[in-house]
C-alpha cells in the first residue's frame, strides 16, 4: 500500500506551493470584497430551495418566485459578507469570558425573579422635562428638525455582568432624538405623535428621515415625529460602525442595549405626553423593530405597534450568521445552549404581553430577508395574535424601495387613528429661526 511521504521526503516546491496558496486564501479571506462572492452560490441556493418548496421557510409560503426577489437576496448576502470580517471575529479567550458572563446573568436572573416575571426587570425611569433638555435645530431634505439630548441615567445593576464595560461607553450616557413637528403645534393645535426607531448602523439624522419615511408621515399625515436615537448608535457611537457593540460578540451588551433603549425611550415618550401629544404610536424597523415590540410591551396607553423586518430573538440570529469556526467555538464554550441563551428572555418581546391593542399591531416583512430572516417576523406574528402582516418581495433592506410597505404602513396608521391634518406652514424649524 503507498503511503503519504513524510515532511522531509515532500520536495521544497510543494511546501512553498502549498504555503502560497494558504497565505493567498487568508489574505483574499481579510478583503470584503473576495467575501462578498459567496453571496452568488448562497443566493442560489435560497432561489432553488425556495422553487422546490414553494417556501422561503417551514410555515411561510412564498406565492411567486420573482428577479426582484433574488436581486434582494443578492444584496443581503453581500452585505452580510462584507460585514463578516474575521478582524471582527472573537479571540479564544473571549469565549469563555462571555459563556461565564450569560451563566452569572442568569443566575442572576433567575435568583431575583426576572426569569419568571421579565416586565419587573425594567425599571420605570424618571419623567423628561424641558429643563433636563439641550436643544439645536437642523436641516435635512430641505426639513428643519431639533435635536435634542439628555442625561440618559441608566446604569445596569451594580452585580450584573458586563455592567463595567457597558459604563465605559462615555458618550451613550448621554441620550439624543430628532423631533420633527408642525409649526402650528407650538400654537396649542396638539396633534398625534409617532416615535420612529432606527435600525442597526443608522441614528443620523440623515440616514434616519430615509429610512423611517419621515418626512412622508410629517407631511402627508399631519404627523409629530420623534426619531430616538439607539444606545452606541450615531452620536452615541463608540466604534467607526455605529452601533456595533451592541449586536456583537460580547452578548450582555445587546441585554443591556435593549434595557436602556426602552428606558430612553420611555422618558422621551414622557415629555412627548407633556408637549400635548393626542396619541402616540410606536414604528421601528429592523433592530428598531424588536425595540418597538418590547416597547410595546412596557408602556402602557400607546395608540399603535408597527414593527417593520424585526429582529426578536438575538441569540438565534448570532448563531445564524456566525461562521462554522466561531459557531462550533461557541458551542463548545455553552454560549449558544437553552440556558445561556435564556439569559435574553428578559428583553424578548416573544415573552412579554403586548400591550397595544390587537387590531392596532402591524408588521411587515420581505420573503427574501437574509438578515433578520423571515421566521423572527413570523414569530412576533404568532405571538401577537396574528394581527396585520404585508409580506414584500425583497430582502431586509427591500422595503425603502416597496410600494406595497408604504401603503401598508399609512393605511396602518390612519386604520389606527394615527392622523393629523396637514400643516400649511410646514415643519417647526422650516423658517430657519
Amino acid at each position: 500500500m503507498a503511503t503519504e511521504p513524510s515532511d522531509a521526503d515532500r520536495p521544497p516546491w510543494r511546501d512553498r506551493a502549498t504555503g502560497a496558496y494558504e497565505s493567498a486564501e487568508q489574505f483574499l479571506e481579510r478583503r470584503s470584497v473576495a467575501r462578498m462572492a459567496r453571496a452568488v452560490p448562497r443566493t442560489a441556493r435560497f432561489v432553488s430551495s425556495a422553487r422546490q418548496t414553494g417556501a422561503v421557510h417551514p410555515g411561510i409560503s412564498l406565492p411567486d418566485l420573482t428577479l426582484g426577489l433574488a436581486a434582494g437576496v443578492a444584496m443581503d448576502e453581500a452585505m452580510i459578507a462584507a460585514m463578516l470580517s474575521p478582524a471582527r471575529f472573537p479571540r479564544l479567550g473571549d469565549y469563555e469570558r462571555v459563556g461565564a458572563e450569560l451563566a452569572a446573568a442568569l443566575e442572576l436572573f433567575t435568583e431575583q425573579g426576572w426569569m419568571e416575571a421579565p416586565a419587573s426587570y425594567h425599571r420605570a425611569p424618571p419623567p423628561l422635562a424641558n429643563r433636563d433638555l439641550v436643544a439645536t435645530t437642523g436641516w435635512v431634505q430641505g426639513t428643519g428638525y431639533e435635536h435634542l439630548s439628555w442625561e440618559s441615567g441608566f446604569s445596569p445593576r451594580h452585580d450584573e455582568p458586563g455592567r463595567a464595560r457597558w459604563e465605559s461607553f462615555g458618550p451613550n450616557k448621554r441620550a439624543a432624538a430628532n423631533i420633527v413637528r408642525h409649526q402650528d403645534d407650538r400654537r396649542g393645535d396638539r396633534r398625534p405623535w409617532l416615535v420612529c426607531v432606527h435600525g442597526f448602523t443608522m441614528g443620523f439624522p440623515r440616514m434616519d428621515f430615509q429610512g423611517l419615511q419621515t418626512i412622508r408621515l410629517h407631511n402627508e399625515l399631519g404627523l409629530n415625529i420623534a426619531l430616538p436615537v439607539l444606545p452606541l448608535h450615531g452620536p452615541r457611537k463608540v466604534t467607526r460602525l455605529s452601533g456595533e457593540p451592541f449586536l456583537s460578540f460580547e452578548m450582555m451588551n445587546s441585554i443591556h442595549g435593549f434595557a436602556q433603549a426602552v428606558w430612553d425611550i420611555r422618558r422621551l415618550i414622557s415629555w412627548i405626553r407633556g408637549q400635548g401629544a393626542t396619541s402616540i404610536g410606536l414604528y421601528g424597523v429592523s433592530l428598531g423593530g424588536y425595540v418597538v415590540s418590547l416597547l410595546a410591551c412596557l408602556e402602557e396607553g400607546l395608540h399603535a405597534v408597527i414593527a417593520g423586518i424585526p429582529v426578536t430573538d438575538v441569540p438565534s440570529l448570532f448563531a445564524a450568521h456566525s461562521p462554522m469556526p466561531v459557531r462550533t467555538q461557541a458551542n463548545e464554550h455553552g454560549l449558544l445552549t437553552d440556558g445561556t441563551k435564556s439569559a435574553h428572555r428578559v428583553v424578548s418581546p416573544l415573552v412579554l404581553d403586548c400591550l397595544v391593542p390587537g387590531d392596532r399591531r402591524f408588521i411587515f416583512a420581505g420573503y427574501g430577508d437574509r438578515l433578520a430572516f423571515p421566521y423572527q417576523a413570523d414569530r412576533l406574528r404568532e405571538h401577537w395574535g396574528r394581527p396585520a402582516i404585508c409580506w414584500y418581495h425583497g430582502g431586509h433592506v427591500g422595503y425603502l424601495w416597496s410600494r406595497e410597505v408604504a401603503r401598508f404602513l399609512g393605511e396602518s396608521l390612519v386604520r389606527s387613528g394615527l392622523q393629523g391634518e396637514p400643516s400649511a406652514n410646514g415643519s417647526l424649524a422650516s423658517a430657519r429661526d
